[in-house]
């Protein structure tokens, strides 16, 4: 295909182009410097985890009562206080709880929670209201922001092949590369080579056009850097051999190399337990924890432990009492799991969740999340939250 056609059919009506998924704007990676500042690391189980099942409350007579079949056996449980201990197939990260690099806040949620899977994390997702809509992501408005006060802007990476809303601004996006080889690869295809090195007769005073061009050689330029800088790196750390564990490996590959960005952003699935939950949730619960495991000593070996805080959430969590499949239905609050080096209170953030008052027999959330975002974005990420959450937020102690 000649340079005029492509750039004839890829225009619409309109005058957007369609661009492929690996053309994003990557010019936020092409700085040669090594990265000297915060990671946050958001991993996001899908499907609704349920906490109660995951940090429990084994020291309070009423979750046996309320779960007959599936509550965890105490003998099993791998205990941290008094009153909650780890799922058994959490065992993995009772090393990094002991070493301080581990916290749990209880009870975060919202106000009017919603029990929609999709729509529950979207509110999570873009920060909003239960009532209110929104098509940008915090992480999105965050780099909106940040780009706006700083000269050099910084951008997110989902290690997918989609992009999550979380991730999208109304100016900047984040951008998802799962495999940068890949995407080194995909801009070294003939027409794209051509199209970014020959370029005299294309018309850059058409803005439609010069977009296109300017965006073709960030792309070309960033993926190049994206795989000579993370190729420096060479993994000798062990990681379990699963595709979750693969995205922490990539994560950490991308930190250790010194690739220029901020925040990463990996998911798990299959957190909906309505039914027989004890096996569904365990072997989940033990690909996370052994991931997680991996990823945070690897990073403490190499130095850069201290410099990156993991955040774990899920769109809500489960009812108290089981239901009668041997599992539990959607829920509302939730807890938190963080991980870091620099944690200011480790462990047991706060107290364990109330389960003698229930909200028609759903936990009730004490801590809105939208509290824990304000304090990644005021004390990790450095700009002030209500610029990216649209209203301010008290922060809490956890960092």
């Amino acid at each position: 295909m000649k340079r005029r056609d492509f750039l004839k059919y890829s225009s619409l009506a309109s005058g957007a182009f369609l661009v492929p998924s690996f053309l994003k704007p990557l010019e936020a990676l092409a700085s040669p410097q090594i990265s000297g500042y915060k990671n946050l690391v958001i991993v996001q189980l899908s499907g609704g985890n349920d906490g109660l099942n995951t940090i429990v409350p084994y020291g309070n007579d009423i979750y046996y009562q309320k779960r007959n079949t599936i509550a965890i056996k105490q003998p099993d449980i791998v205990k941290l206080n008094d009153m909650q201990g780890l799922n058994p197939n959490m065992i993995a990260l009772k090393e990094l709880y002991d070493q301080g690099w581990m916290g749990v806040i209880n009870s975060v949620g919202y106000p009017n929670p919603d029990r929609s899977h999709f729509r529950s994390m979207d509110i999570w997702q873009t920060a909003s209201d239960s009532s209110q809509f929104l098509n940008t992501g915090w992480i999105g408005r965050y780099l909106d922001s940040n780009c706006a006060v700083n000269k050099e802007t910084y951008t997110a990476i989902e290690v997918d092949d989609t992009l999550s809303l979380a991730m999208k601004g109304a100016k900047m996006k984040g951008i998802a590369v799962q495999n940068p080889a890949k995407l080194y690869q995909s801009t070294r295809e003939p027409l794209f080579k051509e199209l970014v090195h020959e370029h005299d007769d294309l018309h850059l005073n058409d803005d439609n056009l010069g977009y296109l061009y300017k965006t073709m050689v960030e792309t070309y330029s960033s993926a190049n850097y994206i795989q000579q800088t993370s190729k420096i790196y060479k993994t000798v750390a062990e990681y379990p051999q699963t595709g979750f564990a693969n995205q922490l490996k990539t994560v950490a590959k991308f930190i250790n190399s010194g690739l220029k960005t901020r925040v990463y952003y990996v998911s798990l699935s299959g957190f909906d337990t309505h039914t027989t939950q004890l096996n569904q949730q365990g072997r989940n619960l033990k690909i996370y924890s052994e991931g997680i495991a991996a990823f945070v000593k690897n990073l403490k070996a190499t130095g850069k432990l201290d410099d990156t805080l993991v955040m774990t959430f899920s769109e809500f969590g489960r009812r108290v009492e089981q239901n009668a499949s041997n599992g539990t239905d959607h829920g509302t609050a939730n807890n938190i799991m963080m991980f870091g080096g620099k944690l200011k209170k480790a462990g047991i953030y706060n107290n364990a969740p109330n389960l003698a008052q229930l909200d028609n027999g759903d936990l009730k959330y004490e801590i809105d999340f939208r509290s824990v975002y304000a304090t990644l974005l005021d004390k990790w990420l450095d700009v002030n939250n209500n610029q990216v959450l649209d209203k301010s937020f008290a922060g809490l102690e956890f960092i």
